[in-house]
Parts: C-alpha cells; sequence; structure tokens
C-alpha cells in the first residue's frame, strides 16, 4: 500500500508541473517618461513559432481573437509592409475608450513586428515584437511607446495600458494554445 501511495504522489507531481509548463507567462511593465507610456512586455508560450507567428499575423481574424476589437481588416499590402485598420472599446473598470487606427505593420517573418501607427486616438504609438524559440515554445518580447490622446489613458495612465496589454496578450496566448491543440 505505502508503495502505491508513493506511485500516486509520484503521478500527480508529474501532471503538476506538467500543467504548470503549459500555461504561458506574461510579464508586463509600464513606465511613464514625461507624455510617453513605456511597455516592457514578454510572453513565454508553450507553442511552436509558427502557431505564435500565424496568430500574432491573423489581422482579419483578431476580431474573434480580442474582445475588445469590433473591426481589423487589412486595407492595402505594400512589400513586407500591410496596412491594418482596428476599431474597438478598451475598458478599464467603469470607464471605456473607444478607439480606430490605421497602422502600418511591417513583417520580419517568424522574427519581428513593428507597428506604427498612421492615423487613430493616440497621438503616437510605435511597437516591436519579436519572436524567438525556446525549448518550450516560443517567447514573445513586445515593446511600445504610446503617447495617449484620452483623458481616461491620461488620467489611470499606467495601470490603464498594463491592463490592456495583459488581458490580450492572454487572449493571444488563449488562441495560441487553441490553435496548437487542433
Amino acid at each position: 500500500m505505502p508503495k502505491l501511495r508513493c506511485i500516486v504522489v509520484l503521478l500527480l507531481l508529474i501532471m503538476s508541473f506538467s500543467a504548470f509548463g503549459a500555461e504561458p507567462e506574461i510579464l508586463v511593465a509600464v513606465e511613464k517618461n514625461g507624455d510617453t507610456f513605456l511597455v516592457d512586455a514578454t510572453i513565454a508560450i508553450p507553442v511552436p513559432l509558427r502557431t505564435a507567428w500565424e496568430v500574432l499575423t491573423d489581422f482579419n481574424n483578431m476580431v474573434g481573437i480580442l474582445s475588445n476589437l469590433t473591426l481589423s481588416k487589412v486595407i492595402r499590402r505594400k512589400g513586407s509592409s500591410v496596412f491594418v485598420m482596428q476599431e474597438g472599446t478598451a475598458k478599464y473598470g467603469i470607464f471605456s475608450y473607444s478607439f480606430a487606427s490605421v497602422r502600418e505593420i511591417q513583417l520580419e517573418p517568424m522574427k519581428r513586428i513593428l507597428a506604427i501607427q498612421l492615423t487613430g486616438n493616440a497621438k503616437r504609438f510605435e511597437s516591436e515584437m519579436a519572436l524567438s524559440e525556446t525549448r518550450s515554445g516560443t517567447r514573445v518580447h513586445y515593446r511600445a511607446e504610446i503617447v495617449p490622446d484620452s483623458s481616461i489613458a491620461r488620467i489611470f495612465g499606467g495601470p490603464f495600458i498594463q491592463h490592456e496589454v495583459e488581458e490580450q496578450f492572454a487572449l493571444i496566448a488563449a488562441e495560441m494554445i487553441r490553435r496548437k491543440a487542433q
């Protein structure tokens, strides 16, 4: 009987460690420098690089991935750039903020995504997302510089932006895991 108990405990430990390893790790930091918010985020997710890339660049289906979007579509392609129009509403507590943007997104397949806002609610938005393979899947490092043009974003600033980035990465990670399982 003690031997059986040890085997059961060992199996439970193995299952808990493998379940722990299957969860994405999302770290987000936001700093304010004058009017600019600097975002530095990392997501480690147990999916192949190709799956991560496919989700991150699925602009025409992003409405089904990110709950705050009501519109996301590629409006033009030029070389390695795509021009994406997005609209939606960000929520923070009892507050909500409607947004619209057109971004030029430069793609370096399976490696990097650069985004520059051409038009939209923010005074300025630029981001870079770098992808790399790890032993356990994919690591995404995200940096953004945002100068908001909204009173809510200016009032709540860092916590508002951090909440949005964390929520979006959690939803993107869930989609990556869902697609990996297919």
